[in-house]
């Protein structure tokens, strides 16, 4: 709730009884980006008057950061000046530069043509008071955004450094850009130009430098002591780079309203990419700006209803309250409001969304509706697998409590999945989901000639596989809370298709296929890994081993460390250079950790970035993938998705600094996890049990050679923290198991 703070007034959040976050340390400040200045910040409230009163500090020749150039400090010449401003690599300095030229080009008698425009965009790149897409539409439309400068004019490189930005963004945020190569091709190409021209004006900027493919490093170094086992070095410094991303955004990007410049439905979505730290860890910073956002969020007009009230497809008028409710059910699930809002999502779907088809089966109507209508336009009237995000809160709530109510609702909806799975239709294998289920009729697909291709949607959102994970996690969790084998059917009839696709020769096979459905099911590993951690079934093992994409799934059958370091250093590769990538270059909210795509072969450059550590497919975060998941995975032991029926099996009630964790054992009577603090000195921390059945458990933590500490503790259902004393330095092997097999059943 919202609170006056006890000494200043200032509104600030509650978490149960966290501490308070004042609202006037969230605005936006300053970051000097580069190694140079790495602790250089000037904190500054979020409003535009007080912002451009430090760009007028910079033009009346106040200090100027120590990367800025020593000639900004002196009189300068109109040339002088566009060097200066476009070798500077942050906007607000050079919104500052830029002023300073327009008082010299009026001191002058001179005329630049775009300036006055090019300054405008420049407010706008920086202003709290702007989206910060606010080129979208006519870089979309276009592939241009006219500054109203000449070919000869000296302003055509800074016009250039902006058009390329815009072109680069807008690749990467939409679905009918990026992944057709053509239309790809269009857009980078004429940015990579662009940049190049920059490039040649400015050379001393490293930002340019970074999209044509030249990393430089982030602005801190995680240096480790020597003797530290390598996964923990590699895991802490893609713990410690991706906290560092996420406090740059509370800082410099929170704004009082509560959003961060991408409006409310991209905005939204960053929590997926903080999974890590604010279900891994406890992040007290991070916990309280996620509060305050998801407040502010769910009490806007258009969510009044508990739900959205603009038409739009499931995708995105679900993510307003999904993704506002979901990770405050982690960080706060003791709070009655959530249990509330995650049951109206269950009575728009038993009263508004779904209906009996005319096979009999229970479907939602469409994929688009609101809180208050649902569009029955037959092209749009289909179920689909992306349909579980409308009731992802009320899912999380039922694995929790078990409400019958949830659970008539959820065992009638995917008795229809498992039918449509059973069912060869139109062409539909047997045995595999089709992506769709059209209204009222129950077939397979849409309205579209082919069963893979719905065409419910403007872009290929919802063709064959879409967000396949998001109903084989629903199925999955059915089958945990019912215990009824069914629901697992069409699970283990894909993994037997993608288990035939593995081992084949071909790698051509017809649309529509078994084999062409099977090799685009990737997202089916991480069910799969949950699945193998609750049942310990065997059968699909081998899969699993020839999955690239879950390394944690393949370390938790093989143990293969060294491997499984591999995928940390990878990833800790990624985030130890190109900050700005992840944070002040950022347009587009729900596209943070996508930068890195841009160095894989035919995307900005022809050959791809020269080193293939930075080649992340997808960029770090992508549709259906998100590499930052692995650090999820690790530190909680969770083998899949953290969105959808988590198994989270700990939280480490300590910050996500210094310290690396990686969980290699959970069942509900055992867990085990290697440790690593990076400090000094001892550090003493709860870690909270979650898939622990409660009984007497014998908990010991081992160091090389030496036993640190031996308890024997009760877990019970409402109390499942535990004490560790870390010792510094020194890897060490935190052990808990059950004294005696417990009697009761997994939570």
């Amino acid at each position: 709730m919202i609170t006056p703070a006890q000494d200043d007034g200032i509104p600030s959040v509650r978490i149960s009884n966290g501490p308070d976050i004042p609202l006037d340390r969230h605005p936006l400040s300053m970051d000097f980006v580069g190694v140079r200045a790495q602790d250089r910040a000037m904190p500054m409230p979020c409003v535009l008057g007080r912002f451009l009163v430090v760009a007028a500090a910079l033009y009346a020749g106040a200090e100027a950061p120590a990367h800025t150039h020593a000639q900004a400090r002196t009189a300068a010449s109109v040339e002088d000046l566009i060097t200066i401003a476009g070798n500077e690599e942050n906007d607000v300095v050079r919104l500052g530069h830029l002023r300073k030229l327009a008082d010299q080009c009026a001191r002058e008698g001179l005329t630049l043509a775009g300036l006055d425009r090019l300054i405008d965009c420049a407010t706008g790149w920086v202003s709290p008071e702007v989206r910060l897409d606010f080129f979208d539409r006519e870089v979309q439309r276009t592939l241009e955004y006219d500054f109203g400068t000449t070919e000869d004019s000296p302003l055509r490189p800074l016009a250039a450094l902006y058009r390329a930005r815009m072109l680069t963004w807008v690749t990467l945020e939409y679905s009918d850009i990026y992944p057709y190569p053509e239309k790809r091709a269009a857009f980078l190409n004429r940015a990579r130009a662009q940049f190049e021209d920059a490039r040649r004006a400015f050379p001393e900027n490293r930002v340019i430098g970074m999209y044509l493919g030249e990393p430089f490093p982030a602005p801190r170094r995680y240096d480790a002591p020597g003797g530290a086992p390598a996964w923990a070095v590699a895991q802490r410094a893609g713990l410690e780079h991706l906290a560092d991303i996420i406090e740059w955004w509370i800082d410099h990007r929170l704004r009082p309203n509560g959003e961060y410049g991408g409006g409310w439905g991209d905005d939204c979505e960053m929590w997926r990419h903080w999974a890590p730290v604010l279900i891994g860890f406890d992040f007290p910073k991070a916990n309280r700006a996620q509060a305050y956002f998801s407040e502010r969020l769910l009490a806007q007009p258009h969510l009044a209803g508990g739900f959205h009230s603009r038409m739009m497809d499931v995708e995105h008028t679900t993510e307003d309250v999904a993704d506002a409710l979901t990770p405050m059910m982690h960080l706060a699930p003791e709070n009655p409001e959530w249990a509330q809002r995650a049951l109206r999502l269950v009575e728009l779907c038993e009263n508004l969304w779904t209906g009996r088809n005319e096979r009999g089966f229970l479907q939602f109507k469409s994929t688009y509706f609101t809180a208050a209508e649902v569009d029955l336009t037959p092209a749009r009237a289909c179920d689909t697998v992306y349909h579980p995000r409308a009731l992802q809160p009320a899912l999380l709530y039922w694995q929790r409590t078990r409400d019958p109510r949830i659970t008539r609702l959820m065992t009638d909806w995917m008795k229809t999945w498992v039918d449509a799975a059973a069912r060869e239709e139109r062409g539909k294998p047997g045995g595999i989901l089709p992506t769709a289920i059209h209204w009222p009729d129950g077939r397979m697909g849409g309205v579209g000639q082919k069963w893979w291709m719905p065409e419910n949607y403007e872009t290929p959102l919802y063709d064959f596989p879409s967000m396949m994970g998001l109903m084989l996690s629903t199925l999955l969790q059915t089958w945990h809370q019912t215990g009824d084998e069914s629901f697992l059917a069409p699970i283990r009839s894909m993994a037997e298709a993608r288990s035939a696709w593995t081992s084949a020769d071909q790698t051509d096979y017809p649309e529509g296929s078994r084999m062409w459905c099977a090799e685009r099911l990737d997202q089916l590993a991480g069910v799969l890994a949950k699945y193998r951690s609750l049942t310990g079934d065997t059968r699909f093992d081998m899969l699993l081993q020839a999955e690239t994409g879950q390394p944690y799934a393949r370390f938790r059958l093989d143990g293969d460390l060294a491997a499984l370091t591999v995928h940390f250093e990878q990833l800790a590769g990624a985030l130890r250079v190109n900050f700005p990538s992840y944070t002040q270059e950022v347009r587009y909210t729900d596209r943070v950790m996508r930068f890195p795509i841009l160095y894989q072969p035919g995307w900005m450059l022809e050959a791809g970035a020269r080193d293939p550590l930075l080649l992340l497919e997808g960029g770090v975060m992508a549709m259906g993938l998100n590499r930052v998941h692995l650090l999820y995975h690790t530190v909680t032991g969770d083998p899949g998705d953290p969105l959808y029926f988590p198994l989270n099996a700990v939280r480490w009630h300590t910050p996500p600094r210094d310290l690396a964790a990686l969980v290699t054992d959970a069942t509900p009577q055992r867990f085990q996890a290697r440790l690593y603090h990076f400090g000094e000195s001892e550090r003493r921390f709860d870690c909270e049990l979650f898939l622990l059945v409660p009984g007497e458990y014998e908990i010991s933590l081992l160091a090389p050679g030496r036993p640190v500490q031996r308890q024997r503790a009760t877990i019970a259902n409402e109390e499942r923290r535990v004490s560790v004393l870390l010792p510094p330095r020194a890897e060490c092997v935190l052990r808990i198991e059950a004294v005696s097999p417990p009697k009761e059943t997994a939570p």
